[in-house]
């Protein structure tokens, strides 16, 4: 788990901060998975369950992120106001067998 400096109170509502505790936990996810498993978002705030196979993350002052990735092999950008950041880390089967696993890679 990913805890916020607490010698540094005013970067609370830093969307970079928030970036890093979500890179930490995505890290410490990732280095619990084999080799058939490639970590993915479940977005659960369309109206129905979405899986996000993230490939990077970023960030916008003052409070935006933005997870990017694919959606059933299709280029997806998800940005979310970190006032409402809420998804699930879960992993998923690969695509492709032959190929090592994908890791996000920060």
């Amino acid at each position: 788990m990913y805890n916020f400096d607490s010698n540094n109170i005013k970067r609370a509502n830093d969307p970079e901060e928030y970036k890093n505790a979500i890179i930490e936990s995505i890290k410490q996810f990732e280095s619990k998975l084999d080799a058939e498993h490639e970590i993915a978002l479940k977005l659960t705030t369309f109206g129905q369950s979405i899986v996000l196979e993230v490939t990077n993350i970023g960030f916008r002052w003052p409070n935006m992120i933005y997870f990017y990735g694919l959606i059933d092999g299709q280029p997806a950008e998800l940005i979310q106001n970190i006032n409402v950041l809420n998804f699930l880390i879960t992993s998923a089967k690969k695509k492709e067998p032959e190929k090592p696993a994908r890791r996000i890679g920060f």
